[in-house]
Order: C-alpha cells, then structure tokens, then sequence
C-alpha cells in the first residue's frame, strides 16, 4: 500500500513544486487553477494536487505568456 501512495504522489505536483517550475508564487499557481489555465484534482483534505505529465507539458506554453 505505501508503495502505490508513492507512486501516485509522483504522478501528481504540490502547488510549490509548479510554482517553482513556472518561476512564480504559489498564489499565482492557484489563481490559475481557479481560472481554468492548469489542469488540477483535489485530494480529500482539499489540497490541489496537479498531474506532472500535464504540467511538463503546458510548461512552454505558460512559461512564455507571462
């Protein structure tokens, strides 16, 4: 059971861990949560967690708006 709790804590991000990646606060990253512009699940202490496969992938796009 741990092991599958690590796997799936790789597959998901933090709000730090994209903050970091996108160069930016983690309030910035919750705002664009809330609006839409980044993929997200929240976990059952009602945490945004977010999908590291989808997050690499918009990080050239994000990263060149702002």
């Amino acid at each position: 059971m741990e092991n599958r709790t690590m796997e799936t804590e790789r597959e998901y991000l933090r709000v730090a861990e994209v903050a970091k990646a996108f160069h930016v606060s983690p309030k910035t990253v919750a705002r664009w949560a809330d609006e839409g512009r980044i993929p997200f699940v929240l976990t059952l202490g009602g945490h945004r967690r977010f999908p590291r496969k989808e997050i690499e992938a918009l990080l050239p796009k994000l990263h060149h708006e702002e």
